[in-house]
């Protein structure tokens, strides 16, 4: 199984790239975490930021791996603790179905991604920089991993 981060943007900053690839090579090689970046669409003054983020939605559903399931990352999603990311991500070993993340722009996914996803979660209902996101992201997805493999990393309710 193979977990699939595909997300809008190229050209993060250093600490995001760190940050992100930190938690990615943590990851065991039977659920590994593989970064697809997308280009993300000119914004400048007057852009159209509709037909933008519709040609970035187009994009993403394109780089899916076919035969993926798909979560959309999406403020209005469903919130999951960490325990439970942990359940989702033992359903996804057992069943051996690759797993496909989308991270939308500064704008979010557009409606046809949202549409395709087979869910769509939340990290916050607050709005985080779509960089962070992919940071977010691998971070919990190697404290989930952490919680099946009964590594130490994940402290639960007492902090960590």
């Amino acid at each position: 199984m193979q977990i699939h981060l595909i997300a809008v943007g190229r050209k993060m900053p250093q600490w995001v790239d760190q940050a992100y690839h930190e938690y990615a090579r943590r990851m065991p090689r039977h659920c590994s975490i593989k970064l697809i970046e997308i280009n993300a669409g000119k914004r400048s003054k007057g852009a159209d930021v509709a037909r933008i983020n519709r040609d970035e939605g187009e994009r993403l559903l394109q780089a899916i791996p076919d035969g993926s399931r798909v979560i959309a990352m999406e403020r209005s999603g469903r919130e999951k603790n960490t325990e439970q990311l942990a359940l989702s991500m033992e359903k996804w070993l057992v069943g051996g179905q690759d797993v496909t993340l989308l991270i939308g722009g500064p704008e979010g996914l557009s409606q046809a991604c949202i549409d395709r996803a087979d869910e769509c979660w939340s990290l916050s209902k607050m709005t985080f920089a779509h960089p962070l996101v992919r940071v977010v992201l691998a971070e919990q997805l190697y404290r989930a991993w952490s919680i099946i493999a009964g590594l130490p990393y994940h402290r639960g309710e007492q902090g960590g």
